[in-house]
């Protein structure tokens, strides 16, 4: 009886605890689940589009009837030190602030023009102030005739330059507009002045003639000089040479590298001691302490030409 009453009792509790579980009575109340995991932003770097193909130099003559050449040797490798030195300056510090460039070597009467990306495009030969110097010494507002060769500068600098018209009509490109100084198709002069002459001799001594303005031939002005500008402006680079581009823009040139033939001159040698022509050829080609920069010499502000030309009575303008 006591068993059987047992086993009742137990198939009641069971039944009761199912019932139970059933109504959910036992079971746990369940959490929401967490909410997903906030995405992480990808920063996506903008794309740097590559510089475009590196145009075929061209080569403009001081004769102005021939047209221009594809050159047939690296120009850049046969130019100055300054003018290597300030291009990998304007290169690698993006100086030019994505504009085309136009570097002007006084010392060797050369204009070398680039796209934005420092990338060689054309050069030709110029004619330049009559006086060596590299800071303009007479008055915008002084008559030609009264400027004395040794104070007809062409002035050394950073420009910010644009192309504008003269009181005579004629497209020139604004260079310092303070002082009148300009980039234009070379003038005819006086018949004493030889200009024309002058720019298709191979010789550099003789590119000196001009009042400051910097006289290029037609073609490069009206080819590369005139396009390049036309949208907007661009910089001109005028070097110095009573200093260095270093000093005078503010940056220190890429020490030269010490090439191989003195190496092998150098261990050809007994250890310590060098032939005279040896030191002489090392002193040469090794690298020089760079001298201490200056600060760059703040860009020319564009004042507004028309006054400025009109002031002097136009006659500064074609120099």
């Amino acid at each position: 009886m006591n068993k059987q009453v047992t086993i009742q009792t137990l198939a009641l509790s069971l039944v009761l605890a199912s019932s139970a579980a059933h109504a959910g009575l036992f079971s746990r109340k369940k959490q929401a689940p967490p909410p997903p995991p906030e995405p992480i932003p990808v920063v996506v770097a903008p794309v740097v589009p590559p510089p475009p193909p590196a145009p075929i130099p061209l080569e403009f003559s001081g004769i102005q009837t021939l047209a221009p050449e594809p050159a047939q040797m690296d120009r850049l490798q046969s130019a100055s030190a300054d003018v290597l030195d300030t291009v990998h300056w304007v290169e690698a510090s993006k100086d030019n602030a994505g504009l085309p460039f136009v570097v002007v070597d006084k010392v060797n009467a050369r204009a070398y023009a680039f796209t934005p990306y420092a990338q060689l495009k054309a050069t030709a030969p110029v004619l330049l102030g009559a006086g060596t110097g590299d800071v303009v010494l007479a008055s915008p507002d002084a008559p030609m005739s009264a400027i004395p060769p040794q104070k007809r500068i062409t002035p050394a600098g950073r420009y910010p330059a644009r192309l504008v018209t003269d009181t005579h009509g004629k497209t020139v490109l604004l260079i310092d507009g303070k002082n009148l100084i300009t980039m234009h198709i070379v003038v005819k002069g006086t018949p004493a002045q030889r200009r024309a002459e002058r720019l298709a001799s191979p010789a550099t001594d003789d590119n000196r003639v001009s009042f400051g303005c910097i006289n290029v031939p037609p073609a490069f002005f009206t080819t590369v000089v005139d396009p390049d500008f036309r949208p907007g402006q661009g910089i001109v680079y005028i070097l110095p040479e009573k200093t260095t581009p270093g000093q005078l823009f503010g940056f220190v040139p890429t020490p030269k590298a010490v090439t191989a033939p003195e190496t092998a001159v150098a261990a050809a040698q007994t250890p310590g001691t060098l032939s005279p022509a040896a030191a002489v050829q090392v002193s040469l080609q090794a690298p020089q302490a760079p001298q201490a920069a200056q600060a760059p010499t703040a860009p020319v502000a564009l004042t507004a030409p028309t006054a400025n030309m009109a002031s002097a009575g136009g006659a500064a303008v074609a120099q």
